[in-house]
């Protein structure tokens, strides 16, 4: 944790220059690309995996400030209408609230100047909201940015924290019916049907009223998953995620919160814990054609675990899929669930009651992209579209309903599949997938919040 004494006064970078630590090596801009004729038509051909890495609580101008051909600034507003310049911190931050009220006061209709007000665990977080991760801490981001694709318009589906962003990268909703959503996190942990007895969440109405008087339980059957569509187009699918006690009955999944799930044959057969089960499955090609992978808490991106792991939590990952055979027909999404109370400029979309969310970083890694700065309007809905245009199948549900997928633009568009399948090159990480194997799990949810 950072002691927030001494270190509200912050001045430095100009917005008009990189910060320190960013221009070395960076990438000289995005590449040219366009739009490959039929490519939602064609994307099966030649992706047969896709795989989704989630982690944590990261804003896009938290990881890529200044990223060149990024939309992004180097500065930005308070709630008191002063301009503050955007300052390094450690990559092991500190813990700031970011509930859904705290999104609607960040984004203060679209003014993106309330971030200073964010509780923290020593009261309001004023400027140190407004902070970058040095490029040193994050080199695999940066790698992947600069040697792949990076979305600089991702958004959340909604407004909070992870427990609804989880939801949503697995339904494209969390809605109880089309007037009102799940919002925010169950009262409890584990999170999900394993919840201890009388749990419950708050919802929040069409006219944007936030209450707990409908005393939702957080294991729901009201809408649609990804794991219906896959079970019954008989497209495989796991879900790699972390255990929450020594026996394995409470795991860190969003599929907890779906009944079906939890109480049917997938629980046993789909959902995978530890985590780290995907360097093997990888190493014995045993890849399903869909893949969700979350990491211990330990090394998540979350700001107060206190620990260097997460970009080499991932670049490990990456490397595994990249000098495997699976490569060749592989697409690796690596997204941010929220964007944890820090900074960003980009105002989103409101496209519904719920959002969209906070702007977070999203990479697009395949043999099939091009280097490039994709600027497409994504959310999260948008990996679910993708999937679905690889793999012919149907939208979950109506845009009337609330699934969002049906809306959202395909990631299929940063994609050409008139090239040459882009031969992979490992990203140096600090920490080696052995390393990971040979660790014990903490136990910990990856996010409580």
């Amino acid at each position: 944790m950072l002691v927030l004494a001494g270190l509200i006064g912050l001045s430095g970078c100009s917005a008009a220059t990189l910060p320190p630590g960013l221009a070395a090596n960076a990438s000289s801009g995005p590449a040219a690309l366009e739009k490959s004729p039929g490519t939602g038509m064609t994307a099966g051909n030649y992706i047969k995996h896709v795989v989704l890495i989630i982690q944590e609580n990261r804003s896009f101008d938290n990881l890529f400030a200044g990223f060149p051909g990024a939309e992004s600034q180097l500065s930005g507003y308070m709630h008191t209408g002063q301009l503050v310049n955007l300052q390094p911190l450690p990559f092991e931050q500190l813990y700031i609230d970011h509930y859904y009220e705290d999104a609607r006061t960040d984004y203060d209709g679209g003014k993106m100047d309330g971030f200073d007000l964010n509780p923290s665990l020593h009261g309001p977080v004023g400027a140190l909201a407004y902070s970058y991760v040095q490029r040193s801490q994050v080199r695999p981001y940066w790698y992947f940015a600069k040697h792949y694709v990076l979305a600089d318009h991702m958004f959340p589906t909604m407004m909070g924290p992870s427990f609804t962003a989880h939801l949503t990268l697995i339904a494209g909703t969390a809605d109880l019916n089309p007037a009102l959503s799940e919002v925010d996190v169950p009262k409890a942990l584990p999170w999900g049907c394993d919840a201890p007895p009388g749990t419950t969440t708050d919802t929040l109405s069409s006219a944007g009223v936030e209450t707990s008087a409908v005393s939702q339980p957080p294991c729901f059957d009201q809408f649609n998953t990804m794991a219906d569509t896959l079970d019954a187009a008989h497209v495989t699918w796991k879900y790699y995620a972390p255990p929450l006690d020594v026996s394995g009955g409470a795991t860190w999944t969003s599929f907890d919160a779906i009944q079906s799930v939890r109480y049917g044959p997938d629980w046993s057969t789909k959902i995978v814990v530890p985590s780290t089960e995907i360097f093997k499955d990888v190493a014995k090609g045993r890849l399903p054609k869909v893949t969700w992978i979350i990491p211990d808490a330990l090394w998540s991106d979350h700001p107060d675990d206190g620990t260097p792991y997460g970009p080499s939590w991932v670049g490990d990952i990456v490397n595994a899929i990249g000098t495997s055979k699976l490569w060749k027909s592989t697409a690796i999404v690596v997204v941010w669930d929220d964007w944890g109370g820090w900074y960003d400029d980009l105002p989103p979309p409101q496209l519904d009651f719920r959002g969209l969310g906070l702007r977070v970083p999203c990479l697009i890694i395949s043999p099939y992209v091009r280097a490039h700065v994709s600027h497409t309007q994504y959310e999260f809905g948008s990996i679910l579209h993708f999937m679905e245009d690889v793999f012919s199948l149907p939208s979950l549900g109506s845009v009337a309903d609330g699934y969002t997928d049906a809306r959202a633009a395909s990631l299929v568009d940063t994609f050409d599949f008139t090239i040459k399948p882009r031969p992979y090159q490992s990203v140096t990480t600090q920490y080696p997938a052995s390393w990971f194997l040979q660790q014990q799990p903490s136990y910990k949810p990856v996010d409580d919040e």
